[in-house]
Order: C-alpha cells, then structure tokens, then sequence
C-alpha cells in the first residue's frame, strides 16, 4: 500500500506540475503574443493533449488514487482521492474542455479574450487541487510507514 500511495502523490503532484506551468508560464504567453497567434497555438495544443502520454498520467492518477485510498484505508488517502478526482478530472470535463470546445468552435480573437479570463483562474484550482491531493497522499504514506 505504501508503494501505491507514494505513486498517488508523485501522479498528483506531477499533475500540479501541468497546471502549475500553465498558470504561470503558458497562459501568460499567449496572452502576450497577438490574440490570432495566442489562439492558434492554445488550440494547436487542445489537440496535442489528447495524446496516449498524457491521458495515462491524467486518467492513471485517478485510478491509482481511488485504489490507494481503498486498500490504504486512510482519510488521508480518502482526501487525496477526492481532491485529484473532483479538482483535477470531474473540473476539467466541466470546465476546461467546454471552453477547449467553444475555442476551438468559435475561434474568435473577442472568444479569446473570454477564454483567456475564465479559462485561467479555473485553472488555478487546478493547480491547487492536484498539489493538495499530493499532500494527502505523502502524509497517507507517512500514516502507512
């Protein structure tokens, strides 16, 4: 349990790592280059995501972390799962890929404006759940030693 664990916090918190370089590095950038460039290349890497890579790092970490949290038995562990499956999976198929999906839909330099105001702050609560479920689990794990 204890190995399963520690691979819940690494997923988590590399996850954290996607959204945290998007809050701070990405997103800025494009909101930097003109509204035509930073709309094409935010739907340029819509696309790019979808790759088999990403997708068992993000989907994975989900199903790592409802196992170790099951098998491990903590809080914890419980409260991991529930930051990692509602922050990080459930918010972005409810927030994220509607707004991926209307950019790529309406691709207008005024959507892009939009998209750039809501698409970011939602993004940090990405962030800030994906870092908090790799807090539950390293503390599990610290329960489990």
């Amino acid at each position: 349990m204890f190995t399963l664990t520690i691979i819940a916090a690494l997923g988590c918190g590399l996850m954290a790592g996607v959204f945290f370089a998007f809050s701070a590095m990405v997103m800025p950038g494009l909101r930097r280059a003109t509204p035509a460039e930073g709309l094409a290349a935010m739907r340029a890497i819509n696309i790019a995501v979808v790759n088999p890579a990403f997708l068992l790092v993000f989907l994975g970490t989900g199903a790592v972390s409802v196992t170790a949290a099951a098998l491990g038995g903590t809080t914890t562990g419980w409260v991991g799962a529930g930051l990692y499956l509602l922050g990080g999976i459930v918010f972005t198929a409810a927030y994220h890929i509607p707004r991926n999906s209307a950019l790529e839909r309406e691709g207008t330099t005024e959507y892009w404006a939009r998209y750039l105001r809501e698409w970011v702050p939602g993004n940090h609560v990405r962030a800030i759940a994906c870092l908090g479920a790799a807090l539950a689990f390293t503390l599990a794990a610290v329960q489990l030693q």
